[in-house]
């Protein structure tokens, strides 16, 4: 028995070794590995005992404790580490599969309509002097000239929930159209408000958030002295290093001078390699000019700039978003079996397909509001995008991609509404005698991750707990709470336009 024990053992070491060889931070950690076996610390008599006792004294251990922890994350599977491609994987319901092939090639050719329309390339290499342009006016891209009168937004959220709408499981039979307010027909399954109990328990302490707390200095001479201490305690959190141990912390919220650090590190975005994968980046915004570009500026013009507390930052979003469009790497998150990206010749170039765009991703109105929160945290924009780069990928591509995990857009609606029919059942007779779809009340709070809709300081304090949780859940949940909250108010309305 002790042998087939070790033989597991060794076998999970060996796949876990294989996978962390995969990570972003390997070369970094190979590299610090091979300075410290260069050490004297280590002997050459005795080069695996030596190697391991200097491993466990300096910072090595923690650095491949923290690799461990994000790679069980990604793959949701920390009892039986088996490696599951659950990300990249086959979408296992086929007529899901089928709607989100049907909307790519929709929004797609709407895309290409556009360009027609207006006359221009989707994609073409800059010119010399355009080139000097934008490197000139790189801190300063809000000034640099592009008409964008002709063009629109490809979709909104309200576009992408129509199409959640119209989704038919073909096993199960409507009854009638009454069906639709809800969607429970679809074989999703989401938690019980008891199991989100469980999860959120260490809420439940009646412990205030520490961005609430704040509001109470005025009332309250030992909050600020509280808060002080927890601040304390977070630097010597903060000085081991140890993603797990942060993460906990979090849970009732981060000190404002911490927040980014500790986001850093729980989202393993504090990768040394990040600065050149960053200048790469910028390079391919500076030699390829796309349709795209001028979308995402679009995108910056009708929301950031629009709002008051997010406008200062227009210039560093121009910067993060237009290197996010050439991120090859966020292509990793996305279904393959759905992934029907355009491919289309560079104009200026010799006659070669590519994907378009090369991160696979066609920006929908609000979709910079993912990024424009995170500019409250970082001075550097490297330190900036690495950190969005990293949200996106473990949580915001969900909101906008047909999928049946229960974290996606479509679990998420179908929680929000179960929670909301079983426990609000006032608010759900209400709305459904006036004819108000509930989830349309929400649906933009939820596929924007409320940016938008709360101060900062209140949705950095939910985005807290969506990292210190690990779970988009928190989001119907709060939807659900601000109904509840204004229940009074909802009940004395009969229109869609009051309700809002």
């Amino acid at each position: 028995m002790e042998e087939l024990k070790d033989k597991s053992l060794h076998l999970t070491a060996e796949k876990l070794a294989e996978e962390l060889q995969k990570m972003d931070n390997y070369t970094t950690f190979y590299e610090d590995l091979q300075v410290l076996a260069a050490s004297y610390d280590v002997s050459i008599d005795d080069f695996k005992n030596t190697l391991v006792q200097a491993v466990n004294k300096g910072s090595m251990e923690t650095n491949l404790r923290n690799a461990v922890f994000h790679w069980l994350r990604s793959h949701e599977n920390n009892k039986q580490m088996v490696v599951r491609e659950e990300i990249t994987s086959r979408e296992s319901l086929d007529y899901l599969r089928k709607a989100q092939i049907t909307w790519e090639r929709r929004i797609q050719k709407s895309l290409e309509s556009m360009c027609e329309e207006i006359g221009i390339h989707l994609s073409y290499y800059r010119s010399k002097a355009d080139r000097d342009e934008m490197l000139q006016k790189w801190n300063e891209l809000s000034t640099y000239n592009t008409n964008l009168e002709r063009l629109r937004p490809v979709y909104a959220p309200k576009d992408f929930l129509e199409v959640l709408f119209s989704l038919h499981n073909p096993n199960y039979r409507m009854i009638s159209d009454d069906m639709i307010w809800d969607f429970t027909y679809l074989p999703l399954k989401v938690k019980t408000l008891s199991e989100l109990r469980h999860l959120y328990r260490d809420l439940a302490t009646a412990d205030l958030l520490l961005g609430l707390t704040t509001l109470t200095k005025m009332s309250c001479g030992s909050t600020l002295q509280g808060e002080q201490e927890r601040i304390a305690l977070g630097e010597k959190v903060l000085e081991y290093q140890h993603a797990p141990v942060c993460q906990e912390f979090l849970k009732l919220c981060a000190p404002r001078s911490l927040r980014g650090r500790l986001w850093t590190q729980i989202l393993g975005s504090n990768v040394k390699s990040s600065e050149q994968h960053y200048t790469e980046l910028k390079e391919r915004v500076l030699n390829y000019d796309m349709l795209i570009d001028k979308l995402i500026t679009k995108d910056v013009q009708l929301t950031a700039c629009n709002d008051d507390q997010y406008f200062v930052f227009e210039d560093v979003l121009h910067q993060i978003m237009l290197c996010f469009t050439r991120d090859t790497d966020v292509l990793s998150v996305f279904n393959s079996s759905t992934s029907h990206p355009i491919l289309t010749s560079l104009k200026g170039k010799p006659s070669k397909e590519a994907i378009y765009p090369p991160n696979g991703i066609i920006p929908f109105h609000g979709f910079t509001m993912y990024a424009a929160p995170i500019c409250y945290l970082f001075n550097d924009p490297v330190s900036l995008y690495s950190t969005f780069r990293a949200f996106y990928l473990r949580y915001w591509f969900r909101l906008h991609n047909i999928s049946s995990h229960p974290q996606s857009i479509l679990g998420l609606c179908i929680l929000f509404q179960r929670l909301l029919q079983r426990h609000e059942t006032n608010i759900w007779s209400h709305f459904m005698s006036h004819n108000i779809h509930p989830i349309r009340v929400v649906f933009k709070w939820l596929m924007k991750g409320f940016s938008g809709y709360l101060l900062p300081e209140q949705l950095l304090n939910l985005w807290d707990m969506i990292i210190a949780y690990d779970s988009l859940e928190v989001l119907p949940l709060l939807a659900v709470a601000i109904l509840s909250f204004r229940k009074d108010n909802l009940l004395q309305v009969n229109t869609l336009q009051n309700v809002d």
